[in-house]
C-alpha cells in the first residue's frame, strides 16, 4: 500500500508514534510518505520506501498567521495526486484531519482514505476550545477510521463531542527488540556516577506536561535516596 503520514515533527508522542510506525510500514514493504513542516525528529538516515515532503508555507503580509492548514491540505494533495495514495493516516486532530479531508475534497472525493488517530490534548484540551470544537468533531466525523491510543481517550471524545463512530483503541507500542537493557552499552555513569537511582522526564515540555511537578517529585525521592532527574526534549518550558 502507499500511505501519507502526516503528523507533528516535534518530540511530543504523537509525532514519535507517527514516524516508528511509518518505519515499521516501510519495512513490511509498504510505501510511506511523511507530510510535514519539518522532518521528524526520528526519521534518520535513509529508509527504503520511505519518503519525506515538506509543507511550505507561504509569509504573505496579510496574512496575521502563516496558512498551514492550507499548505498542508495542498501538499496532501498533490503527494495524493503523484503518488496515488491509498490512506493518508492523520496523527492529532487539528489541523490534520481537516487538512486530510479538504485534500480529498480537492480532489473531487477521488482522494485516498483518511485515517485518524486521537493522541490526547488534541481531544482533553485543544478540542475542548470553543473555537475549534466543531472542526474537530466534523473532523473525526468525517474520517473513514478513527483510532484512539487509550479506552479512556476513546471515552472522553465520545462524551465530548457526542460522537457515535467507532473509535477503535489502539495502544502506543514499544519495539522490545531494539528498547532492552544492555548494560555493556549503558551510560548510566554519566548521569549517575555515584550510582544514585535516575528518574527521567520526556515530553514536549509544554504547561500541560507538568514540567515543575518533577522538580518535586524529585526532592520527595530524595528524602529517602540519593537521585538525579533527567528532562529529556524541548519546548516553551525548556
Amino acid at each position: 500500500m502507499k500511505i501519507a503520514m502526516v503528523c507533528y515533527p516535534t518530540h511530543g508522542g504523537s509525532g514519535v508514534v507517527a514516524t516508528e510506525l511509518g518505519m515499521c510500514l516501510a519495512l513490511r514493504g509498504h510505501e510511506v510518505h511523511f507530510i510535514s513542516y519539518s522532518t521528524p525528529f526520528r526519521l534518520r538516515g535513509f529508509h527504503e520506501n520511505v519518503f519525506y515532503h515538506e509543507v511550505d508555507v507561504s509569509a504573505y503580509p496579510l496574512f496575521k498567521y502563516p496558512p498551514y492548514d492550507l499548505s498542508l491540505a495542498a501538499q496532501i494533495m498533490e503527494v495524493a495526486g503523484e503518488h496515488t495514495l491509498d490512506i493518508v493516516h492523520a496523527h492529532y486532530a487539528i489541523p490534520h484531519a481537516i487538512s486530510a479531508y479538504l485534500a480529498r475534497q480537492m480532489m473531487r472525493g477521488r482522494g485516498p482514505k483518511v485515517v485518524t488517530t486521537l493522541h490526547g490534548t488534541d481531544i482533553t484540551l485543544v478540542g475542548k476550545d470553543a473555537s475549534f470544537r466543531e472542526a474537530v468533531k466534523f473532523g473525526i466525523e468525517e474520517s473513514d477510521g478513527v483510532t484512539a491510543v487509550s479506552r479512556y481517550l476513546a471515552e472522553q471524545t465520545r462524551a465530548t463531542f457526542g460522537i457515535d463512530k467507532e473509535i477503535r483503541v489502539i495502544h502506543n507500542f514499544v519495539d522490545t527488540a531494539r528498547f532492552s537493557p544492555h548494560v555493556e552499552n549503558c551510560i548510566r555513569k554519566r548521569f549517575a556516577p555515584g550510582g544514585e537511582a535516575i528518574l527521567i522526564h520526556a515530553s514536549n515540555f509544554r504547561p500541560v506536561k507538568r514540567l515543575t511537578d518533577t522538580i518535586e517529585i524529585l526532592a520527595r525521592v530524595r528524602r529517602h535516596l540519593p537521585a538525579k532527574l533527567l528532562l529529556v526534549g524541548e519546548g516553551p518550558d525548556r
